[in-house]
């Protein structure tokens, strides 16, 4: 076997420059916990605990083809149809089966955006804090991500001045600017962008010359009459709009891995089909079952959305009573960030899950400054995913109140 040189880095500059997940990345720690005898609630991770569809096993069970054969790369004629109805039906937009490419995931929707749009050292501008995984994304490509900073106090909206919003964009766009990318609703502030929000980031857009990826894989789960609107609504802007979507969130299909990337843009989609391609095929018997699961009815995403609305209250009622905690009500989605009085919350995500230890249960949350570009930024705020049945949360909140008590008095002991 070959070694390498004296001194030679055995990955590539590219590799090194990927950051650790923030969601994953402490896993490790909680694990050690589980051998030591703790249950821990796992806080961390967009994980739904709601049944997935029977619709989703029974199709899968039901392909009786007798080989399971290599797929288009552009997905299954079926599968096609079904997003193209649900486009039609539930947001008015024309959509054609040339317009959606199904992908491993969004992740790979994602991946397939970023690389059809950037050179290496292009940039890309990002509302922060944002999903952690773009960051990993971005690296990937060699991308830079140019933040603009939203805050706590403000439901991390975009400023909501108007001349202060666009100067906002505005002042992150380069010669190198090539794309906005946002979550909405958005992961991990469940912030639902206002028609305010989203006209200014489409005139900057066109104006600039610049894409929009819009990751819209939330947009089910959004409460209490919050307005919501899709970057497809915007006729004028039909072909710099590339839309990431998924059915792991909204049929809690996760571990199915059945993403789309979607664009009215012929030139987008014909050069999409070359990353398609390269990787063959996206899993027939996922995408078997994804199709049946558009047939599922209304009601199931209804009951759904009134769960995550009430779990989050549950969360949200705790973090109230937190002294010194900042945030703001999510608007959507299943995260909730927050500001917390403890420093740094790095190590104290740490602490808690090793050392805190109450009736035999701990938690696992997600330290928020992975999900920030700017350094020095989130390192006292964390983010909650409430995607946890209410009594584990009614636990899970018990928990966190106490440990940032115990927390507070270990760092600040009485004199």
């Amino acid at each position: 076997m070959q070694k390498n040189s004296p001194g030679k880095c055995i990955v590539s500059h590219r590799t090194l420059a990927m950051p650790v997940s923030p969601i994953r990345g402490l896993v490790p720690h909680a694990e050690a916990a589980v051998r030591d005898g703790k249950n821990v609630l796992f806080l961390n991770i967009g994980q739904p605990d709601i049944p997935t569809p029977r619709v989703f096993f029974d199709a899968a069970a039901s392909f009786d083809d007798p080989v399971l054969a290599y797929g288009g790369s552009h997905g299954r004629p079926e599968l096609l149809e079904a997003i193209v109805g649900h486009y039609r039906s539930d947001l008015g937009v024309p959509l054609e089966a040339r317009d959606v490419l199904v992908t491993a995931g969004g992740s790979e929707a994602l991946q397939f955006a970023v690389m059809l749009l950037c050179d290496p050292g292009d940039e890309i501008i990002v509302p922060e804090p944002f999903y952690a995984n773009y960051a990993g994304v971005c690296a990937s490509a060699q991308v830079r991500i140019v933040p603009v900073t939203t805050r706590a106090e403000e439901g991390y909206h975009l400023p909501h001045d108007p001349s202060a919003r666009r100067e906002a964009l505005e002042k992150a766009i380069s010669d190198r600017s090539k794309a906005i990318l946002l979550s909405h609703p958005g992961n991990p502030t469940g912030t639902v962008y206002s028609h305010d929000e989203l006209q200014c980031i489409v005139d900057v857009a066109l104006e600039r010359n610049l894409f929009i990826i819009a990751d819209e894989v939330y947009r089910d789960f959004v409460y209490d009459n919050v307005p919501y609107e899709s970057f497809t609504s915007f006729e004028d802007a039909a072909d710099r709009v590339i839309i990431i979507d998924s059915i792991s969130k909204r049929y809690s299909a996760c571990g199915a891995r059945i993403g789309f990337l979607i664009s009215r843009n012929r030139d987008i989609m014909v050069h999409a089909m070359k990353y398609a391609q390269s990787r063959g095929c996206t899993a027939i018997l996922d995408q078997v079952g994804a199709a049946a699961l558009y047939s599922t009815p209304p009601s199931f995403l209804s009951g759904v959305r009134e769960e995550y609305a009430a779990r989050r209250d549950i969360l949200c009622s705790t973090l109230e009573s937190i002294p010194g905690a900042t945030f703001r009500r999510p608007e959507g989605a299943f995260y909730i960030s927050v500001r917390l009085p403890v420093g740094n919350a790095s190590e104290f995500a740490v602490w808690t899950v090793r050392e805190c230890d109450i009736d035999g249960e701990t938690i696992l949350v997600a330290p928020l400054a992975g999900f920030y570009s700017t350094p020095g930024l989130g390192t006292d705020e964390i983010r909650l995913c409430y995607a946890l049945e209410r009594d584990v949360l009614v636990r899970a909140g018990a928990i966190l109140k106490k440990a940032v008590a115990a927390w507070q008095k270990m760092k600040v002991p009485a004199s």
